[in-house]
């Protein structure tokens, strides 16, 4: 059957393995069992993004979770981090994402957040796992005048704006700017852009209007060029992209140039730094983050860490080391003061708070980091067995590095959600760079085709 988490919790095709009711139904029971402790009153939050199999799966999380003997508050469309806060504040047990994040409608998934609004560690994945799949596991029910109520929470992104509003600093607005903003038909549509509103900047908006089809359908995260076309139209100062459950963002200047999470870092750790306020002088990042950005923290007498990819790894090397910022390359952004995971709409927040302090645009700011060239590559494969096993894949990769010394990197793994292999190559050269990729892609598809 295969490990049921991937890299952020489960994910799959809507009524596929392992994304049918059924099997979610037990989900809710065997979370609800885990973190059931002792007699007392259990809660759990659910939120979800606007796919519209989120019906289908809230319904059946919540049987679950009240079978199991837990109370259940309804929260609807909320952004995966608006869930963590929500989780905390409402001194919950557990909170229940209900997303795919930036994949389309047709997929759907489900993540959890601890009472602490951190997402489960391997450990705990791993044991609700197993009583999940074995058909014979015995569930320890509560009595029947014990089981679970559930009820719909009103005034949640209320709470959530008033959190984000107090991450940015008091007497500051953000009065006479001009922001171009996509929710990609996804969780942040009516929360977002009252949060910049309510700062006192002008709203343009994209992608606010979901159908329970149309999520990151051509917009968002993934697709930041529609934002350019606004921005020249608007004559906008920034343009703030989010992912369907906006745990993410990507950002595109004044002139239509996307900055990604890489960009985005360098700024924050860059003003950090200069307040003496970056813990340790370290950003933590994966090994996705490009190379430039390593040297950039380097030359500034700071460090990066490199993490495996997955914001929650992330968060994981910031809670060891007591760090406060750090992030992925596709927009994760976790700034630790103020959140517990990554969070789109407060990093973009965090991004406007230096523009304003500056009084520069985004275009000079961002323009601290330049990456290296860099080449990603996805390559479906039928499977997925180590790579140091396929000579043919060793040997490109052995060259590939023989070739790049220390000017450049290679990196292969396997997608966590997808049967994929993913191939990223960079260096300061951008001809080897493609010419390095084009033959890993070769190898990787003869080896594993």
């Amino acid at each position: 059957m295969g490990r049921l988490f991937g890299t952020d919790g489960i994910r799959g095709r809507v009524n596929s393995h392992p994304m049918q009711p059924e099997l979610v139904l037990r989900l809710g029971l065997a979370a609800g069992q885990y973190f059931r402790n002792g007699s007392r009153r259990h809660r759990v939050v659910i939120g979800k993004d606007t796919r519209l199999s989120g019906y289908v799966f809230e319904s059946a999380l919540t049987s679950g979770f009240c079978a199991a003997g837990m109370d259940v508050f309804l929260v609807g469309p909320m952004p995966t981090p608006a869930i963590s806060f929500l989780t905390r504040s409402m001194r919950a047990d557990l909170g229940v994402v209900i997303s795919a994040s930036h994949n389309p409608y047709m997929d759907n998934g489900i993540k959890f957040f601890d009472k602490d609004g951190f997402k489960l560690a391997d450990e705990a994945e791993n044991e609700i796992a197993a009583m999940v799949t074995n058909q014979d596991f015995a569930w320890d029910y509560p009595a029947y005048d014990q089981v679970g109520r559930a009820r719909k929470i009103q005034d949640s992104p209320g709470r959530y704006i008033v959190e984000l509003k107090h991450s940015f600093p008091a007497g500051m607005t953000l009065d006479g700017l001009t922001i171009v903003l996509d929710c990609a038909h996804g969780a942040a549509y009516r929360v977002a852009p009252l949060i910049f509103e309510e700062l006192g900047a002008k709203v343009v908006t994209l992608g606010v209007e979901p159908d329970g089809l149309n999520i990151n359908k051509g917009c968002g995260s993934l697709h930041p060029e529609g934002l350019a076309a606004k921005i020249r139209e608007h004559r906008a100062d920034i343009g703030l992209a989010l992912d369907g459950d906006a745990d993410r963002l990507i950002v595109v200047d004044e002139h239509g140039t996307v900055l990604d999470g890489d960009q985005i870092m360098a700024v924050c750790a860059d003003e950090m730094l200069s307040r003496g306020t970056l813990s340790g002088n370290t950003l933590v990042a994966t090994v996705m983050s490009n190379m430039a950005l390593e040297v950039f923290m380097q030359e500034r007498g700071g460090r990066l860490v490199r993490t495996k990819v997955g914001d929650r790894y992330v968060v994981e090397e910031m809670r060891r080391g007591g760090y406060l910022l750090g992030g992925e390359q596709s927009g994760h952004l976790v700034f630790m003061e103020h959140s517990t995971t990554g969070d789109g709409t407060l990093a973009a927040l965090q991004l406007l708070r230096i523009m304003v302090a500056r009084q520069r645009p985004i275009s000079e700011i961002a323009g601290l980091l330049t990456p290296f060239p860099q080449k990603l590559v996805n390559v479906k494969v039928k499977r997925k067995v180590p790579f140091a096993d396929v000579p043919s894949i060793q040997a490109a990769v052995k060259n590939a590095e023989e070739r790049l010394g220390r000017t450049g990197r290679v990196l292969l793994r396997y997608s966590g959600t997808e049967s994929l292999a993913r191939i990223m190559v960079e260096a300061r050269d951008e001809s080897l760079v493609n010419d390095l990729c084009d033959d890993l892609t070769q190898a990787v598809e003869s080896g594993l085709a």
